[in-house]
């Protein structure tokens, strides 16, 4: 598929560059995408909830009453769970909520994601640019030039750039990442996708493989 390429000030820069089919055009995988994107989730979760059982909490072992002609029900310690102060019942523990996905199927996410944006018509693709220096204000006219000022957008370059990266740190609704570092959560939780020009080969060959 082609696509026009555009400049910062959002005008076509009368060049047009061909995507590759197999990466912005198959049929997406619905269920790869969800797992995926789960996986992603569920890495993000720290996984140190704990809360104390009985024999963790402190507290004496003494028999607190006798057992029988009290006229309730018999009782051996106060860390009890039924009592207050007592031990959580089969509480949560520390551990890891990541499981494993094969490389396959991580590839066909990701291809299934940029598919997604590509027929929604939310992937542009930007002739490559530079700041002198680290500037937020020249980031926002980058997006009003494109219409994004409003809407959540990912760009994506293809190699670190500095600037760039810390001209837009301080907007919620932007985000920079290089092509190595794309997830299929971060490009469907985008509304938009701007790809660098310098970035489509790296994309590409990461899933051709």
């Amino acid at each position: 598929m082609e696509v026009k390429v555009l400049d910062i000030t959002g005008k076509e820069t009368g060049r047009t560059i061909t995507l590759s089919d197999s990466v912005f055009a198959i049929e997406p995988n619905n269920h790869a995408v969800y797992l995926d994107v789960k996986q992603y989730l569920a890495n993000q979760r720290q996984g140190t909830h704990k809360a104390k059982e009985r024999a963790e909490v402190a507290g004496s072992t003494r028999k607190i009453k006798k057992q029988k002609g009290t006229g309730t029900a018999r009782a051996g310690s106060a860390k009890n769970p039924l009592f207050k102060g007592g031990g959580t019942i089969f509480g949560p523990r520390p551990r890891s909520y990541s499981f494993k996905l094969n490389k396959s199927l991580k590839r066909l996410a990701r291809k299934s994601a940029f598919s997604i944006k590509a027929k929604e018509s939310n992937l542009v693709v930007l002739e490559d640019f530079n700041f002198e220096t680290p500037n937020t204000k020249n980031f926002i006219n980058v997006l009003k030039g494109l219409g994004l000022e409003s809407k959540k957008s990912l760009f994506v370059l293809g190699d670190t750039n500095k600037n760039v990266y810390l001209s837009s740190r301080n907007l919620k609704a932007s985000s920079v990442v290089t092509a190595s570092e794309l997830s299929t959560y971060a490009i469907l939780n985008a509304n938009n996708l701007v790809l660098l020009e310098s970035s489509l080969e790296a994309i590409e060959e990461n899933l051709s493989k």
